[in-house]
C-alpha cells in the first residue's frame, strides 16, 4: 500500500514546491496545522486590485503528501480569486472524503487518489488549500 500512496510523482512534486518562503510585507498570512501528524504550513498572499493572488509565499513543513500538495498548490494559485481558492479547498475535502468522484478542476490533484483511504493523510493533504484560501479571504476583507 505505502508503494502505491507515495508513488514516483508524490515524491517528486514534494521535492519541487514553489514560491517557498516567507513574503516580506503579505497582505495577509494563515497557518494551518494538523493535530494528527504534527504537519505545518503557513502561506502569505498580496492580492492584485482585480483581487487575484499576485505573490504567493509559503513554508511548509509537512510528509511527502503535503508536499505534494503544496506544490499543485503553488503551481496554479496565482490570479486565483479567493473564491476559487475556497472551491478548490472544497472539492478537495469532498474528494478525500469520498463525498465526490473527482478532486474538481484544480490541476494535478487526481495524483492525491490513493491517498483517500488513508484518512489520516487527509489533513496533511488539506492545509496548504485550507491555508490559501483562509489567506486570500483574509486578504479581501482587509483590502
Amino acid at each position: 500500500m505505502a508503494a502505491t500512496l507515495y508513488n514516483a510523482e508524490i515524491l517528486r512534486l514534494a521535492t519541487e514546491i514553489p514560491h517557498q518562503g516567507r513574503l516580506e510585507s503579505p497582505h495577509a498570512s494563515a497557518e494551518k496545522r494538523s493535530p494528527v501528524c504534527g504537519s505545518r504550513v503557513i502561506v502569505d498572499v498580496c492580492m492584485d486590485a482585480d483581487g487575484r493572488i499576485a505573490a504567493l509565499g509559503q513554508e511548509v513543513r509537512a510528509c511527502a503528501l503535503g508536499q505534494a500538495s503544496a506544490a499543485l498548490m503553488a503551481r496554479h494559485a496565482i490570479g486565483r480569486r479567493s473564491a476559487e481558492l475556497a472551491a478548490a479547498r472544497d472539492a478537495l475535502t469532498g474528494f478525500l472524503a469520498g463525498a465526490q468522484t473527482d478532486p474538481g478542476d484544480w490541476p494535478g490533484l487526481e495524483i492525491l487518489r490513493p491517498a483517500i483511504p488513508h484518512k489520516a493523510r487527509h489533513a496533511s493533504i488539506r492545509l496548504p488549500f485550507e491555508a490559501v484560501a483562509e489567506a486570500a479571504a483574509q486578504a479581501r476583507i482587509a483590502a
